[in-house]
Parts: C-alpha cells; sequence; structure tokens
C-alpha cells in the first residue's frame, strides 16, 4: 500500500515523470540541468506544463459534470456545503492534495466554477499547499510526531478561520466572472447530446485557458529563478538572529520564495539546526508554501484586488499568530 501511494503521490499528482522526462530531453540537448540556470529551465518548463495540464483536466472535467446541472440544481446539492462544516470539509480536502500554491488554483478556479461557496474554496486554497499527509510524515521525521501533529492542527484551523473570514466579509463579487463560466440553462441542459456537452467543456476550458495562461507564464518564470537563485544564505542571516520580530520576518521573508511543502522543510531543517526558533521556522515554511510571489501573481487574475488584499491578509495573520504560539510552546518539545 505504502508503493502504491507514493506512486500516487509522486507520479500522478506532483507528475515526478514529466520532471524527469523535461531533464532527460534537456540533457540531451546538451544542457546541464543540474547548473543554476538548466534546473531554472528545467523548472520553468515542468511547472508550466504541470499547471496547464492540471487547469485543462480540472476545468473540462468540472465543465462537463457541469452541464448536467443548471445553477438552480447546483445550488441544491451544493447547498450542503456552508458554515463551519463547508470550512472544514474544503480544509480536509486539501490534505489529499499535495500541491504547491500554484498547482492549487486550478481546482479552486474548478471548485468556485462547480458553485462551492467561496469561504470553502478558500479553505482549501490554503490547506492544499500547506498541509498534506506526505509533508505530516517528513515533518515528522524532522520535529517529530509531536511537532507535526500541532502543525497539522494549526494549518487546518487557520485554512478554516481564514475561509470562514473570507466567507462573511460576502466577497463573492470579487472573483473574476471568467472564472465562474457561462452556465447552461435548464431547458438545454436536458436536451445537450454528449457531443455537445464535450464540445461545451473544450469551450469553457480554452476560455479560461486563454485568460489564466499570460499570467501562468509570469508566475512560473518568476518562481524559476526565485526558486534557483536565492542563496539560502540569506535567509539563515536574516532569521538567525534573535529578536522578537523574528516570526514577522520569516513569514515576510517566506513569501517570495516558490516552493512546495517537499523543497521547504530541507530549508527549515538547516534554519532550525542554526538556531532558529520552531514557531519561526514553522512561520516560514507556511508563507513559502502558501503566500508566494508566482502564486500571488496568478491568484491575481482570478480573483479582484481587495478579496487578494484580505486573502493575504488572513493568511499572515494566522501565520505570525502560530509562529508566536510554536516558539512559546517550543520547550515542551525539547
Amino acid at each position: 500500500m505504502e508503493a502504491v501511494g507514493s506512486f500516487v503521490t509522486d507520479q500522478l499528482l506532483q507528475m515526478q515523470w514529466l520532471s524527469d522526462l523535461i531533464a532527460a530531453l534537456l540533457r540531451s540537448a546538451g544542457l546541464d540541468v543540474s547548473s543554476q540556470w538548466g534546473a531554472t529551465v528545467q523548472f520553468f518548463i515542468y511547472d508550466t506544463i504541470k499547471i496547464v495540464i492540471l487547469l485543462c483536466v480540472a476545468i473540462f472535467a468540472i465543465s462537463y459534470i457541469q452541464s448536467y446541472f443548471p445553477p438552480e440544481r447546483s445550488k441544491r446539492i451544493l447547498g450542503r456545503f456552508k458554515g463551519v462544516g463547508g470550512n472544514v470539509v474544503g480544509a480536509l480536502l486539501g490534505t489529499v492534495t499535495p500541491f504547491c500554491a500554484c498547482s492549487s488554483i486550478p481546482l479552486f478556479i474548478a471548485f468556485t466554477r462547480a458553485g462551492l461557496p467561496l469561504g470553502v474554496t478558500f479553505s482549501f486554497l490554503i490547506s492544499s499547499p500547506m498541509v498534506d499527509i506526505a509533508s505530516v510524515v517528513l515533518i515528522m521525521g524532522v520535529f517529530g510526531p509531536h511537532v507535526a501533529a500541532l502543525y497539522t492542527v494549526v494549518g487546518l484551523v487557520i485554512a478554516v478561520a481564514g475561509g470562514i473570514a473570507i466567507e462573511r466579509m460576502r466577497l463573492s463579487d470579487q472573483v473574476a466572472d471568467f472564472v465562474r463560466g457561462d452556465a447552461v440553462e435548464a431547458d438545454a441542459s436536458e436536451s445537450m447530446t454528449r457531443t455537445e456537452r464535450v464540445r461545451y467543456a473544450f469551450g469553457q476550458t480554452g476560455g479560461t485557458f486563454r485568460k489564466v495562461s499570460p499570467f501562468i507564464l509570469v508566475g512560473v518564470a518568476i518562481g524559476a529563478l526565485i526558486h534557483n537563485w536565492i542563496p539560502q544564505g540569506i535567509i539563515e542571516a536574516v532569521l538567525g538572529e534573535d529578536n522578537p520580530f523574528a516570526v514577522v520576518l520569516a513569514t515576510l521573508v517566506g513569501a517570495p520564495i516558490y516552493a512546495d511543502i517537499f523543497g521547504t522543510i530541507p530549508i527549515a531543517e538547516a534554519l532550525f539546526d542554526k538556531g532558529v526558533g520552531l514557531g519561526t521556522v514553522l512561520a516560514f515554511m507556511m508563507s513559502v508554501t502558501v503566500l508566494s510571489i508566482p502564486s500571488l501573481a496568478m491568484l491575481s487574475r482570478v480573483v479582484k484586488p481587495k478579496l487578494l488584499g484580505v486573502f493575504v491578509g488572513v493568511c499572515l495573520a494566522g501565520m505570525i499568530a502560530s509562529g508566536y504560539l510554536f516558539n512559546w510552546l517550543q520547550p515542551l518539545f525539547a
């Protein structure tokens, strides 16, 4: 079962086969993928293709299914996903999708298009890059089971609380119109043939792709440069000082970096070994995985500035508070 789970996570969800294929093709073209520029090119091609695949598959599947459900029927079915229970479901769903923040955005678009409440979709968007089963296992190996358990609980609390806060601010009008797609009328939904449904799904997918593709390219390009060109020493120098603002600095310094939780844990371990506080390290991890500049660049095409600002503010507040909490509890884990 462990081998099957690892295969699903690595090869199907994270598409490690695609990364290996691109690396092999670049090497055959004479590019050294172990160099900074080579790694940057590989990362850009791999992440762009991966995100495009996720976007197109998710939007096509949701649009095809949605062709059977006019808005009134969708609202009745999805009406059960509301309140705190809906946010909990959204956050828990995020734990089984091991994607970075950029890769989570296509699913966020698909869930929004399906009619899920805005707060539920944002609970998913926060939880998905921050907390997943594989990352919890890695955190357990580095920091111990108690830290891993508490990190998971705090991450889910941030996701649920963030989704609730966004829902209560009634910001559903702050989502870009194209994200919601063109609804199928009730009469047309009953009479559409399978070919027409496929054509409708392709149309919705193509329209969404044209809207977001420039931002995918810009976001991934920024991420590729940051991922391979920011020295770890700079991060350590900024966070290594023992000062009361270390958690705030860690959260702000982590935001520009682009990496998933798996790439962040080795940095976190190095920081922790150099004496950086546990809460500071974990706040840094949360910020890197959720608030990277590339992911925010992509999200800015999907939501309007007001909602984007609220999302960033809610996440920062939760991460900073959790960082100070972990630092306060650190003696218990010694």
